[in-house]
């Protein structure tokens, strides 16, 4: 699995037409913006791209256009996963026949399987395609949680080959890294994160945010990679308000209303999410004029 995903790796939303069905031009210009903006990879369809609310014809769809469009700029990472191990299987056999470069597979949510369940589900997935493997784990959306010793087995898969870890659990984290192989690589899913995940020796993020501060997510990796650890420290200090307003209301209803601000069409979001109301608008509004990011 030679494939590097680099540092920064966006979990990109999915634009939307006035009819919320997806606007593969508005996808092109959000595409080029993320890359400009120091995206490594891209997760297309994963769970901030509003998964749940998309079919699985909208979802190999969408993975062929950004495929087609990025023309191997940068790998693009197809979000597969589900609670139901035969329907993602099947996706990810047809997400690998659009051409993308990788998948991502969030735990299975609601049904709460036990870890032997939970290793079975991503067993399954893994061995049913060739291409490199993102776990996801998320305890806080999914309700399970993929223990440290689950992982660790699972990496030992050979395609299973990175981590997207949101558990907020660094100690967990670093256990994972001390006993997994040096190529299995873990990311924090959590960008207020970012910097001490790094601490504990991640290989960087798969972000939200880097929709808004990409280039200066970027900037703090480099910096900490450097060993300028205090200018690190500090950028890392400045972006945390905005860390803070990309999830100021449920993912990804603020990062969506902060690309439009910003003059980038990505259209609403499908219910049961909701719109931001005008007064929390206008408060982005005004912050993100105080930051400069508009």
């Amino acid at each position: 699995m030679g494939i590097q995903f680099g540092e920064v790796i966006t979990a990109m939303v999915t634009p939307f037409d006035a009819e919320e069905n997806i606007d593969y031009a508005a996808t092109e210009q959000l595409v080029e913006h993320l890359i400009q903006n120091g995206t490594d990879s891209i997760v297309v369809a994963g769970t901030t791209g509003e998964s749940p609310t998309l079919t699985s014809e909208e979802k190999v769809a969408l993975f062929k256009h950004v495929v087609q469009y990025v023309d191997g700029r940068v790998p693009v990472i197809a979000g597969t996963g589900s609670n139901n191990t035969r329907e993602s299987i099947e996706l990810t056999i047809r997400a690998e026949q659009t051409g993308v470069d990788g998948i991502m597979i969030v735990a299975p949510y609601y049904n709460r399987p036990c870890q032997r369940g939970l290793y079975e589900h991503f067993k399954q997935i893994a061995y049913a395609t060739k291409l490199p493997i993102m776990l996801y784990n998320i305890p806080g959306r999914t309700g399970v949680h993929v223990t440290v010793e689950t992982i660790i087995e699972l990496s030992k898969i050979d395609n299973i080959v990175c981590l997207k870890d949101a558990t907020e659990k660094l100690d967990d984290m670093a256990r994972i890294i001390s006993e997994t192989e040096e190529s299995f690589k873990v990311y924090t899913g959590d960008d207020d994160l970012t910097l001490p995940s790094l601490a504990v020796g991640a290989d960087g993020i798969v972000s939200v945010s880097a929709h808004i501060v990409g280039n200066e997510m970027k900037e703090m990796i480099s910096l900490y990679k450097d060993g300028r650890v205090k200018e690190a420290s500090k950028l890392h200090r400045q972006l945390l308000p905005t860390f803070q307003k990309v999830f100021s209301a449920p993912s990804p209803t603020p990062v969506k209303a902060m690309l439009q601000i910003q003059g980038l069409s990505t259209g609403s979001v499908r219910l049961p999410l909701v719109p931001l109301t005008d007064h929390e608008k206008s408060e982005l509004v005004q912050y993100m004029k105080s930051k400069q990011l508009i």
